[in-house]
């Protein structure tokens, strides 16, 4: 059930994904940039200049979409960031938060990728929480490539992907921390608190797609689901950290994962001019990914093994 769950999240992200009006970054909206990318647009990206852009334009590039208006855009940014730099200003961001933020959630889905094979390898399908771990792993995998892509190509497609594709994961959190601190022993429980998830996923996307794209909705949202799973995971962790060694693993995950979540709050100009804030925080993740599907590993071996010391006992 946990999987077809997972796969109906992935399809309805799919379907309502359709391209809308976005904002983009900060630098975007810069009137230095805007007029860049208006001139550079209105001189090359029409007629013959069009024609010759085309022409020249390496076939791999066109294969990607790189067409002339996100020539431009790349032509401008880097402009502007000269002129910001030469102006002593601090440089604004680009097109989404651009190269270290792609490579860090590039890494971020890697880690995840190995992560599930060696779970996969490690713990029998027998045990109780395998399917909802396995759910968890592929629905964040999915995540991490649509956070990668739209690092690396910000469209309005690319950017709800990329939104979307996180709220599942913030509520596929959710409901994996119902199912090991209660739904073990309340199936009919968890049945029907995955149809809500579902159902308010549904209506989340439902209306950032077609009522208004509301960036303070979605990080109010997100930041409320998350905030009540790390308060769920720590109070089990307290509970049962006498009695299961390898709860610690847990407890540090959510409790660095909230601290780094602090970088999502905060605006400074890119280190290095690749370096920012959000890039910082898709860094540490990294470590923490490694550390939470440790801990799941741990965890469900735990739990097949209890099962089958009962079994025995009866």
């Amino acid at each position: 059930m946990a999987a077809r769950a997972a796969l109906l999240l992935l399809l309805l992200l799919m379907a309502a994904a359709a391209p809308g009006p976005a904002q983009g970054s900060q630098g975007d909206r810069e009137p230095l940039y805007r007029e860049c990318l208006s001139r550079c647009e209105r001189q090359n990206c029409s007629g013959a200049a069009l024609r010759h852009f085309r022409a020249r334009q390496p076939l791999y590039m066109g294969l990607t979409g790189w067409t002339c208006p996100a020539e431009c855009q790349y032509e401008c940014m880097w402009q502007a960031v000269r002129r910001y730099q030469q102006g002593g200003r601090g440089v604004p961001q680009f097109h989404g938060k651009e190269p270290a933020s792609a490579l860090a959630s590039f890494l971020n889905g890697l880690a995840s990728l190995v992560m599930l094979r060696r779970y996969r390898a490690a713990v029998p399908r027998a045990a109780p929480t395998y399917p909802t771990c396995v759910a968890f792993a592929w629905v964040s995998l999915n995540a991490w490539f649509w956070s990668t892509v739209f690092h690396t190509r910000d469209t309005a497609l690319t950017e709800k992907l990329d939104y979307f594709c996180a709220s599942a994961v913030v509520l596929h959190s959710v409901y994996l921390c119902c199912v090991r601190t209660l739904g073990l022993q309340r199936p009919a429980l968890i049945s029907v608190f995955r149809a809500f998830l579902l159902l308010f996923l549904a209506g989340h996307i439902s209306y950032l797609s077609l009522v208004r794209f509301d960036y303070g909705y979605n990080l109010v949202a997100n930041a409320a689901a998350g905030t009540l799973t790390v308060a769920w995971w720590l109070r089990w962790c307290v509970r049962q950290g006498r009695r299961l060694p390898h709860v610690w693993k847990c407890a540090a995950a959510v409790l660095l994962l909230q601290a780094l979540a602090l970088l999502e709050l905060l605006d400074f100009p890119p280190l290095l001019w690749v370096l920012d804030a959000h890039a910082l925080w898709h860094i540490g993740t990294i470590p923490l990914n490694v550390l939470f599907y440790s801990f799941l590993m741990d965890d469900s071996l735990y739990l097949l093994k209890a099962n089958s010391d009962l079994f025995k006992v009866d």
